[in-house]
C-alpha cells in the first residue's frame, strides 16, 4: 500500500508535465499606469439581470412561459430596473414570453425589457416583431470577435467581421421608426470581448458606435463580457480601463460588465472591472448559466452592502428568492453558496462556535455600532436567515456549539463549568453517531444525563420548614435502588438542609460548590430548572440537573441528580 501511493505522488505531476506545451499564459494588456488598484467601488452599478436569457438558455429543460413569468416578477420584486427577457428569434416560446409581457402589461413603467439578437437581417427582424408596443426595450446586438472565433467558427479577416456588427447595427437603425411609441436604448456586444486583442475590440465598437451615433443624452451600452475567463480578474479590469481610456465618445457610452466563471473568480472580475470604470453588471441569481456559470449577482450586491454600500437590489428574504429560483430553472444553490447557501452562515468547529456565541452576545449588548462578530461576514437575519443556523452540532463541534442550541432552541442556560462538562459527554456521543444532530438530540442527551438520572437516589416527597435562628428543617422520603429511605436534616437553606439530612444517613460528605436556578421557556413540560454542582472532601466534583415547577424540588432533584453521577 506505501508503495502504491509513493508511485502515484510520482506518476500524476509527471503526466501533467507532459501536456505542459498544450497550453500558453494569456498576454496581459500594456496598461503601466492602470489607475484601478487605488479605487474604491462607493456605489452600486446599473445592473442588468439576464437570467431570462442567459441562465434559462443554460438549463436542461428550459423554462416554460409561466415559469419565467414567475421569475421575471421576482425580479422585478428584487429591484431589477433591466432585465434580459430572452431572445425573441431564438423560440417560439421565447416569443410568446415577450408578447405577453407586453400585451398583458406586466412589465412595469420604470423596468426596461432586454431582448438579445445576433447581426443577422431575419433575426433583428423578428425581434422587432416581439417588441411592437412595449414601454422601454434594449435592444441588445453582438456578434463574435476573438481569433479563435474568426478562424474557426466565422472563417473571416477583422474588416469582414466588422462588417457583420456595421451591417447589424444598420438593420436596427433601420427599423427604429417602427418603436415610435417605445423608448429605446442600443447595446452592443463584442462577444468574448476578454479572448479579443483590446485594439480590435475598440475597432469594431467605434465602428458600431459610428452607426448608432450615441450622445452625453442618449447613451448606448457598450457591454465587454468576459465570455470565456481565459485570464486572471486583473487582466480584465486592465482590458476595461484599457477600453475606457481609449474608445472615443466614453461619455456617449454605459460601459457594462458580463462575467462568467470558467476560472471560479467571475465575482472578482466583475469588481475589478467596477473599479476600472465600468457602469453596469450583467448577471444571474446565484450564478446560474452556461458551463460553470455567469456572475452570480446576489453576491456582489451583498459584497457592497457588506461594505454599507447600498446595493440597490432587496435581498433581504434571500431564502423566497431562492426558493422561486430553485423552482422555477430546476436548479439547486449549492450549500456553500455564498450569502444563500444553506450552510454558509454555519459553524461546526468547536473554537468557531465559541467565537460565534461570544460575538453575538456582545451584539446583543449594543455597545457597538458597526457589526463585527467573528466569522459572520454580515448579520444573517438582515437577509432573513436565522441565528439558529450559525451553530449546528457535530463530532467536531464543542462545548460552546453544544450550549448555545440548548439556549437558543430551549432555554438551558448551562453554568459555564457545567457546559465544560456536559460538552465531552455530548461530543463523544455525536460523535459515535458520526453525523450532525440537531437540537432536541442534544436536549435528550442533556436530559439523560442529569434530569434523569435516578438512580441509586430518587425523590418520593420534600418538605421544608424555617426554624428558629434561620436555620431550615427538612424530612424527605427518597428511594436508594429501589428501597424507600426517610431523612431529616437543619441547614442554613433547605438544600444545605437536605445536604445534612444525607450525610447524616451514611452518604459521603460533600458540599454544594455552585448553583444556578432560571424558568424554563414556554411550552417545555415543566417551569423550571436548577442546576447544582457538588464536591466531594476528597476533592472530586459533579454537576446535576433538576426539573419541576417548585424551584426548591426542583434543586433538591439536582443535588440527587450530581449523587448519582458519582
Amino acid at each position: 500500500m506505501k508503495v502504491f501511493f509513493q508511485q502515484q505522488a510520482v506518476n500524476l505531476p509527471t503526466v501533467m508535465k507532459m501536456i505542459q506545451g498544450k497550453y500558453r499564459p494569456f498576454p496581459p494588456v500594456n496598461l503601466s499606469d492602470r489607475q484601478w488598484p487605488s479605487r474604491i467601488i462607493t456605489r452600486a452599478p446599473i445592473w442588468c439581470s439576464v437570467d431570462l436569457r442567459d441562465g434559462n438558455q443554460a438549463l436542461a429543460n428550459p423554462m416554460t412561459v409561466d415559469q419565467k413569468l414567475e421569475l421575471f416578477q421576482t425580479l422585478v420584486k428584487c429591484g431589477f430596473k433591466e432585465i434580459e427577457v430572452g431572445f425573441p428569434s431564438a423560440s417560439n416560446t421565447e416569443f410568446a414570453f415577450i408578447r405577453r409581457l407586453i400585451e398583458e402589461n406586466l412589465v412595469p413603467d420604470d423596468v426596461w425589457i432586454q431582448v438579445l439578437v445576433q447581426a443577422r437581417e431575419e433575426l433583428i427582424e423578428r425581434t422587432f416583431e416581439s417588441l411592437v408596443g412595449a414601454k422601454k426595450v434594449i435592444i441588445h446586438l453582438y456578434n463574435s470577435t476573438s481569433p479563435a472565433q474568426r478562424r474557426v467558427v466565422f472563417g473571416k479577416s477583422q474588416a469582414e467581421i466588422v462588417r457583420i456588427a456595421v451591417q447589424g447595427a444598420q438593420w436596427i437603425r433601420e427599423r427604429l421608426s417602427r418603436l415610435q411609441d417605445t423608448e429605446v436604448i442600443l447595446q452592443y456586444s463584442p462577444e468574448s470581448f476578454s479572448a479579443t486583442e483590446v485594439e480590435f475590440a475598440r475597432e469594431i465598437s467605434e465602428a458600431v458606435m459610428g452607426v448608432w451615433q450615441p450622445t452625453p443624452e442618449r447613451k448606448m451600452i457598450l457591454n465587454l463580457p468576459d465570455t470565456v475567463e481565459v485570464a486572471t480578474p486583473n487582466v480584465y479590469a486592465d482590458q476595461i480601463e484599457w477600453m475606457g481610456r481609449n474608445i472615443k465618445w466614453r461619455d456617449s457610452l454605459i460601459v457594462s460588465l458580463h462575467t462568467h466563471n470558467d476560472r471560479g473568480t467571475g465575482v472578482a472580475a466583475t469588481e475589478l472591472g467596477l473599479l476600472a470604470g465600468a457602469d453596469r453588471v450583467e448577471g444571474t441569481l446565484f450564478g446560474n448559466g452556461e458551463r460553470t456559470g455567469n456572475v452570480d449577482i446576489v453576491t456582489v450586491a451583498l459584497n457592497l452592502f457588506m461594505h454599507g454600500i447600498d446595493p440597490e437590489l432587496d435581498f433581504s428574504d434571500i431564502n423566497a428568492v431562492r426558493e422561486v429560483y430553485e423552482r422555477t430553472t430546476g436548479m439547486t444553490v449549492p450549500q456553500r453558496q455564498p450569502y444563500a447557501g444553506e450552510l454558509v452562515f454555519t459553524a461546526f468547529s468547536g473554537s468557531h462556535q465559541d467565537a460565534i456565541k461570544k460575538g453575538l452576545a456582545e451584539w446583543a449588548t449594543g455597545s457597538r455600532r458597526h457589526w463585527d462578530v467573528p466569522y459572520l461576514a454580515i448579520d444573517p437575519r438582515d437577509i432573513s436567515r436565522e441565528y439558529s443556523e450559525t451553530v449546528r452540532v457535530n463530532g467536531q463541534s464543542g462545548k460552546a456549539g453544544i450550549a448555545y442550541l440548548l439556549e437558543t432552541e430551549f432555554g438551558l442556560e448551562l453554568p459555564k463549568d457545567m457546559q465544560r462538562e456536559f460538552g465531552p459527554i455530548a461530543s463523544d456521543e455525536v460523535d459515535k453517531l458520526g453525523r450532525e444532530v440537531i437540537g432536541s438530540e442534544l436536549k435528550d442527551m442533556f436530559w439523560r444525563e442529569y434530569v434523569e438520572r435516578k438512580t441509586p437516589w430518587s425523590l418520593v416527597h420534600f418538605h421544608a420548614d424555617g426554624a428558629t435562628g434561620g436555620m431550615f428543617s427538612c424530612n424527605a422520603t427518597l428511594k436508594r435502588d429501589g428501597v424507600a429511605v426517610q431523612v431529616a436534616g437543619l441547614g442554613n437553606g433547605p438544600i444545605d438542609a437536605f445536604a445534612h439530612a444525607l450525610m447524616a444517613i451514611g452518604v459521603r460528605m460533600f458540599g454544594v460548590a455552585d448553583y444556578k436556578e432560571h424558568s424554563l421557556s414556554a411550552g417545555t413540560s415543566a417551569s423550571a430548572i436548577a442546576y447544582v454542582k457538588i464536591g466531594m472532601v476528597d476533592g472530586p466534583t459533579r454537576w446535576g440537573a433538576g426539573v419541576d415547577t417548585s424551584i426548591e424540588l426542583a434543586s433538591v432533584c439536582a443535588v440527587l441528580s450530581a449523587l448519582n453521577r458519582f
